[in-house]
């Protein structure tokens, strides 16, 4: 068996692009992987076709040794857009390898550990806010509607969520400094006009969950460590499942997680086992988030059972399309160390059509699928009919 032909395809996701990778072997087998990345999807599936000429003709199942093929020859620029394009290549060689073999992939790394996995709600109330109307969902004009929302999430059957800085109105609004309007993008301070803000929005989130769940807040890289210590303080109250925060210095990170009364997760940025190695060693978290996409499935297991040297937890980061929640469902029945996985409910309508497999979820569970590969391909008409714009 040999790959004859590897193609990136950007797919139009509403408010963002989802990217995949196909690749295609001479017997007729095809695998799928996915590296979405919502910044630089052109710079992400350039990178694929950058490494095709690298590939073609070489057999696909020997995973390992052409994910470092690929690594040497981006040697020079590793991380960002060169090692996601690597991710997506590796995600479906894993893919024809495991369907070669007529078995999932998680088979390929030990076994199923578990056959579902617990589920938190993402970025829940933040697409209502900045997407509700191009989704038709219901509207976040007052705290009222972010109580019921939280009501919405346990009457759905999920027990826990993640949130960002929501602030309900006509238009609603998202604090995202650098990004929206009105925010600096650098200065990383807390104002009282933040924290006001941030008390009431989870204060309302817990009215709704009432005692049947918790709520994640993500503070992405909007604030220096000052500034998520005295969120952390004010949120002591609440039962929270974690801060989440973003920081590419592991000592800064430590700082934050010694000095709030909260769990604390981060990492998600970040790239490859040599990445991970400072953040783990200084056990800077209590849960380490791995992209799948970004690292590629063989990183990200190993940087699981690293964390697990470490005692830590571990978390995918995902909020992408189907196959993603796939590749993140193989992760997790795959090593000990799951805390929740991560995943988007509010989303496209064309999500459950892009897939021809689409995950089995349920009671806040994803059940870990059992066909052989990823246990789904993209349905390429579908992803033809939602192409993303130039």
């Amino acid at each position: 068996m040999r790959i004859s032909r590897v193609q990136a395809f950007v797919c139009d996701a509403g408010w963002r692009p989802w990217t995949f990778v196909k690749v295609e072997t001479d017997e007729g087998l095809v695998g799928w992987g996915e590296c979405s990345d919502s910044r630089n999807p052109h710079g992400v599936s350039g990178s694929v076709r950058d490494l095709e000429p690298l590939l073609i003709g070489e057999d696909p199942r020997a995973v390992q040794r052409l994910y470092w093929d690929m690594l040497r020859s981006f040697r020079q620029n590793l991380g960002g857009t060169s090692h996601k394009a690597i991710a997506g290549i590796e995600l479906a060689l894993w893919d024809i390898k495991a369907k070669a073999l007529g078995v999932p992939v998680y088979e390929l790394f030990g076994g199923p550990m578990r056959d579902r996995v617990q589920l938190y709600w993402s970025h829940c109330g933040t697409t209502r806010a900045r997407h509700g109307d191009k989704l038709g969902l219901p509207p976040l004009r007052g705290y009222d509607d972010i109580v019921a929302l939280g009501q919405e999430v346990v009457q759905r059957g999920f027990r826990a969520l993640k949130t960002n800085i929501v602030i309900p109105g006509d238009p609603p609004r998202t604090y995202f400094p650098g990004f929206d309007r009105g925010y600096n993008g650098t200065d990383g301070v807390v104002t009282s006009e933040v924290l006001d803000q941030i008390d009431k929005l989870i204060g309302a989130f817990s009215q709704g969950i009432g005692g049947n769940g918790q709520i994640a807040l993500d503070l992405n890289y909007n604030f220096r460590p000052a500034g998520v210590i005295e969120i952390g303080r004010l949120l002591e109250q609440f039962n929270m499942q974690w801060i989440e925060c973003d920081t590419w210095d592991p000592r800064a990170l430590l700082q934050i997680k010694q000095s709030i009364p909260q769990r604390l997760a981060s990492c998600e940025s970040l790239v490859s086992t040599r990445q991970y190695r400072p953040f783990l060693e200084l056990q800077t978290v209590d849960t380490a988030i791995i992209d799948v996409p970004w690292n590629g499935f063989g990183q990200s297991h190993i940087i699981g059972q690293m964390a697990d040297a470490y005692e830590l937890t571990v978390a995918p980061h995902n909020y992408y399309s189907h196959l993603a929640d796939l590749h993140a469902a193989h992760l997790c029945a795959s090593l000990p160390n799951i805390r929740i996985m991560e995943i988007d409910i509010d989303d496209v309508p064309w999500k459950t059509q892009l897939i021809t497999r689409p995950p089995k979820i349920e009671d806040g569970y994803i059940h870990v699928p059992k066909a052989p590969g990823w246990g789904a391909d993209i349905v390429e008409d579908v992803l033809k009919e939602h192409p993303y714009p130039d």
